[in-house]
């Protein structure tokens, strides 16, 4: 879905403020589904290690480069992770092992074929069988995108990944606003914050978002491209969460862009959008670019006329990242 204007913190004129007014009840009740889901689950023993990479808005903020991070750095602590996500509108029957070489964003999801290039990947909806199945296939740790809001499998750690910028939008709970559950709830539950930065040198406001009183580790990082943008006139376009992140950061990297185009977040692109966005671009003398999460989407006949542009997420210090990996290892240890 496109986030409506009136999520944003950013839309004072009347009809936003009563709009989120008149859609609070339902938020409350959303609110209050969640909590009482969560108090009355009882979670599964997890078979190993478990680090929940979520956030408490809808989409934009980054899980997936950080949970991308969080792996390779479990690797270099010579951890063998796998990932786990809940594969949404994935075609396979959960649970399901993914291979980035056989499966389509169709069969899988898109977050889970960029996983799958990083570590032996797993959907599950329920978490249970995929973690299991995990570990039955020799992970010793699992980093697990999204699910903070899921309280089925045991976490031993629970990171919460902020957006620097957009923050918690309206501060309201769904569909008032962007939250899954209101703020303080979901960082009680939370063993550190990710504050995801548009840049490095960018000085974020803690006590706006609600992260100035912490008693848990906050880490900074940011999105940091994997190559240059490629040269000449660019038609970008993406379907994630925020797609105006992707096209601004596009253009800090030096990109030309001659045009930008949004779609809803996951969008399922067919020929006819591409044959659309072809005619935009040559009516600019543009070359086609989108996110990878996007590229994985496309038709497999029309990808390669499509530039993917990597990012990976870079932390301000890897070491507190490496530190709360081996954190959750000695919790999971010590509580066996």
């Amino acid at each position: 879905m496109r986030p409506p204007p009136f999520w944003d913190t950013d839309a004072p004129r009347s009809s936003a403020q009563l709009t989120r007014a008149l859609l609070s009840p339902l938020g409350w009740i959303y609110a209050a589904a969640t909590a009482r889901r969560i108090a009355r689950t009882t979670p599964a023993p997890a078979p190993c290690p478990v680090i929940c990479v979520g956030n408490l808005t809808l989409g934009g903020t980054g899980k997936t480069p950080v949970a991308i991070a969080m792996i390779e750095a479990a690797r270099s602590l010579n951890r063998k992770p796998a990932a786990l996500t809940r594969g949404w509108k994935a075609s396979l029957v959960p649970p399901a092992k993914v291979d980035a070489a056989i499966h389509s964003a169709a069969d899988a999801g898109d977050e889970p074929l960029l996983l799958a290039r990083a570590a032996p990947t797993f959907i599950d909806p329920g978490r249970i069988q995929g973690a299991a199945m995990a570990t039955n296939e020799g992970a010793d740790l699992i980093v697990m995108d999204d699910g903070h809001q899921n309280p089925n499998l045991e976490k031993t750690l629970s990171v919460v990944v902020v957006d620097a910028v957009s923050g918690w939008g309206a501060n309201k709970v769904f569909p008032a606003g962007p939250l899954r559950e209101p703020v303080a709830t979901g960082l009680a539950r939370a063993d550190a914050v990710i504050l995801m930065t548009p840049a490095p040198d960018f000085e974020p406001d803690y006590a706006a978002l609600k992260l100035a009183n912490l008693e848990i580790p906050v880490l900074r990082a940011w999105l940091e491209p994997g190559e240059s943008p490629p040269p000449g006139k660019l038609l970008a376009f993406a379907g994630i969460g925020r797609p105006q992140k992707f096209f601004d950061a596009l253009k800090t990297a030096g990109g030309d862009l001659a045009d930008a185009v949004s779609f809803p977040d996951h969008h399922p692109f067919s020929r006819g959008d591409i044959a659309r966005l072809r005619d935009l671009a040559d009516a600019h003398g543009a070359r086609l670019i989108t996110t990878e999460k996007d590229w994985v989407r496309l038709p497999g006949d029309v990808q390669g006329a499509v530039a993917a542009w990597p990012v990976k997420a870079r932390f301000a210090d890897p070491a507190h990242l490496s530190a709360l990996i081996e954190t959750a290892v000695d919790r999971f240890e010590a509580a066996r």
